[in-house]
This record gives structure tokens, C-alpha cells and sequence, in this order.
């Protein structure tokens, strides 16, 4: 099967317009040091999407996402049990091997077994200066959710200024969520021109856009995004986009993967996941109690599978995010071993089905089986033109 030649490769097309967010990516480590270094301020690393880092940057802290190299693990087999998802072991590999030895602490909100035990097991084989478990309910459908949590984010801000040893006032929460908001209503600015006959960006420059800010400033990223929207609307119209994908499933920052799919023919033109657009898509309400109004966030935010039940309300987002991008097939993307998406991915696959959305699962671990993945996504995307033609 020959690769759609007549397709545009974003990556090469628009390198230049995502270099900075590619090279934040790449480097992220040694922007997380600079940034120590010129401000002074402390550095904290969090282990999950559901850590409110408003309260962190109030606190002039940087936060930083925990994330893996995608390099085979041979050092997390006595702290943690080899049957967890292999993205936990990768994260908690970085942190065995030295490579965030520039964090001065460590926090993570209720979440998954696997990466609850890659928090512990960093707290006690990995020094940090101050760790902190935030008690975020996993029944968010509950009424008494946001109230709970409220309560659970005032003791996360008692603990957070106890550690630097000042107050975090309204005020400096107050232009922390503006900052957030911001950068969460830039990057869907850019997510909506996806929806265009031929998107003015792919999937990869998408992920590497939404990765990069859980690593920097939200400042400096915002900046970045403004300059970078400017940029996109002065571009002169793009060829053909091929297959229109999305991407739902487990976390994943697999650029190799991404621009593996694009390069067959296709562009990635939604995505549903915590390092996509389940990182940003909601925004903090309004409101004259800045800590009631993170917990509103919190628990209103697009769910992950662990938190989505009784009832499956993230797959009415998915469906609504194919549909505005007419998307033709997805990409149902699972880490290995992973339980929340392991019980999500059999309904969601009906209930894309059932909505005429195709759809293709692959488990990640590690590295990428190029290779048998290239061969399975190449079958996939002639299935969708095949029915394309009739």
C-alpha cells in the first residue's frame, strides 16, 4: 500500500510555526531549570490533569507534568508492581534515574491506582522538599462533589503556604485562573480552525502545542499562542488533509505515533485526551470565591474514565468534537494495563460505531511497534476511503 503522496506532511510544512512549543517540549527539563534560576521560584511536578495548577502559579510555583521518555524501563521493577500501565513506570522511571531532580516537590489528585503508586513510590525513593495528595472525589456526578472538593482544595492551599511561607490572596488567585483561562481559550481557538476543509495545523503540531503548556509558564506560552493564531490566519489555504482522525484514549504525548499516521495519508483533527484537549477544554467559572469556583471547574471539567460514571457523559463530548471536525474514523488509544480505559474503550467503541465513526484500538506501551502499528493504521485508512467511494 503506497502512502498518499498528494497529502500534505504538516510536520515538515510547519515546523516553523511550532518551533517554540516543539522545543519547550523537547527541552522541557532545561526550561524548567532556566526558569528557576531567573525567577527564584520553586518548581513542582504533578501526576495528573486533575491537579488544579492555579493555586500552584498563585503561589509563584511553576508546575510541570510528569511525562515518560518512551525508553524501555529496567529500573522501576521494585517499586512498582510490573502489571500497572507502562506510562506510570516510565514516569516513575524519570524520576529514579534523576532527570527532575530539579523538582522541589511533588503533588497528585485522587486518580488512577497506577499512577497513585508511581506518586508514592516517587515520594519515598525520590527527594523532594514537600509532596501533597489532593482528595479529588472520582464520583463528580455526585451533588456533593463540589462542596467536598472545595474543602479538599482549602487544605491543599493551608499546606501549599505553610510550605513558602506566605498567603495566597484572592487577588493573586484571581490573575492565576485569568492566566489559565487564557491560555485555555487560546489553544481552542486554534483547536477550532482544525475544523476547516484544510486545517492550518495536524495533529502533532496540536500535541505539541497542549503538551508544551503543561510544562511552562502560562504566561510565556500564552504570548506564544497569540503570536502563533496570527501567524495561522495569514496562511495561504493548505492541500488536501486526507482521512480526517481523531485520537481518544489513555494520555499520550507519542510524537513518533502522530506523525507515523499523518504521514500515511491522514491529519488528526480532534483528539479526547489528558494530554490533549482534556487538559484545557473547560474553563473556571466566574465568580466572587475563586476556591469555589476551581472545585466548580474541577468536577465539571471533561471527565476522565475514572471519573466518568454512573453515566458515560464524556462520550456525548467526543461525539460532538467528530462531528464539528467531520471526522471520519478514530484512533482509540490505550496504555497497556490501563483499568479506566480498559472498562471505556468497549462502549465508547459501540457507541462511536453506533454514531457512524469507524474505529481503529491500539495499545501503547513504551516504545511504538512502528511497524505492526504502521501496517494496522495503513489497513484502517483504506477501509475509510474504500467507503468513502460508495
Amino acid at each position: 500500500m503506497r502512502i498518499n503522496e498528494g497529502v500534505r506532511t504538516m510536520t515538515t510544512c510547519h515546523g516553523d510555526l511550532f518551533s517554540t512549543f516543539e522545543t519547550w517540549y523537547r527541552d522541557r527539563h532545561d526550561y524548567a531549570r532556566r526558569w528557576k534560576a531567573k525567577t527564584g521560584g520553586k518548581v513542582v511536578g504533578t501526576f495528573c490533569t486533575y491537579v488544579p495548577e492555579e493555586l500552584l502559579h498563585a503561589a509563584g510555583i511553576l508546575p510541570v507534568r510528569i511525562l515518560g521518555s518512551h525508553e524501555p524501563d529496567d529500573i522501576t521493577d521494585p517499586h512498582i508492581c510490573n502489571m500497572y500501565c507502562f506510562f506510570c513506570r516510565d514516569c516513575l522511571a524519570q524520576g529514579l534515574r534523576g532527570r527532575y531532580e530539579y523538582l522541589d516537590g511533588i503533588v497528585i489528585a485522587q486518580s488512577c491506582m497506577h499512577i497513585r503508586q508511581t506518586y508514592h513510590s516517587w515520594r519515598l525513593q525520590v527527594p523532594v522538599d514537600y509532596s501533597f495528595y489532593i482528595n479529588t472525589p472520582h464520583h463528580v456526578q455526585s451533588p456533593r462533589a463540589k462542596p467536598y472538593l472545595k474543602g479538599e482544595l482549602e487544605v491543599f492551599k493551608t499546606s501549599l503556604e505553610r510550605w513558602i511561607g506566605k498567603r495566597i490572596g484572592n487577588r493573586d488567585l484571581g490573575r492565576a485562573i485569568a492566566e489559565y483561562n487564557t491560555n485555555r481559550r487560546l489553544m481552542r481557538q486554534v483547536y477550532a480552525l482544525r475544523e476547516a476543509d484544510r486545517p492550518p495545523l495536524g495533529g502533532r503540531e496540536a500535541m505539541l502545542m497542549v503538551v508544551s503548556s503543561q510544562m511552562t509558564d502560562k504566561r510565556e506560552h500564552n504570548l506564544a499562542l497569540g503570536d502563533l493564531l496570527e501567524r495561522l490566519a495569514h496562511r495561504a489555504p493548505q492541500g488536501d488533509p486526507g482521512v480526517r482522525l481523531m485520537i481518544v484514549g489513555s494520555e499520550n504525548d507519542d510524537m513518533e505515533l502522530v506523525t507515523m499516521v499523518e504521514s500515511l495519508g491522514a491529519t488528526i483533527v480532534a483528539d479526547d485526551h489528558c494530554t490533549g484537549s482534556r487538559y484545557f477544554w473547560n474553563e473556571t467559572p466566574a465568580g466572587s470565591d475563586p476556591m469555589q469556583a476551581l472545585a466548580d471547574r474541577y468536577v465539571d471539567r471533561v471527565p476522565c474514565p475514572s471519573k466518568d460514571w454512573p453515566d458515560w457523559r464524556r462520550f456525548q463530548h467526543v461525539l460532538s468534537l467528530a462531528k464539528a471536525c467531520r471526522v471520519e474514523g478514530a484512533l482509540l488509544l490505550q496504555q497497556k494495563f490501563c483499568d479506566p480505559h480498559e472498562a471505556d474503550m468497549p462502549p465508547l467503541e459501540k457507541f462511536l460505531k453506533e454514531n457512524g465513526i469507524p474505529s481503529l484500538f491500539l495499545e501503547l506501551a513504551v516504545t511504538m511497534p512502528a511497524g505492526q502499528f504502521q501496517t494496522r493504521v495503513e489497513a484502517f485508512l483504506e477501509m475509510l476511503r474504500e467507503e468513502d467511494l460508495y
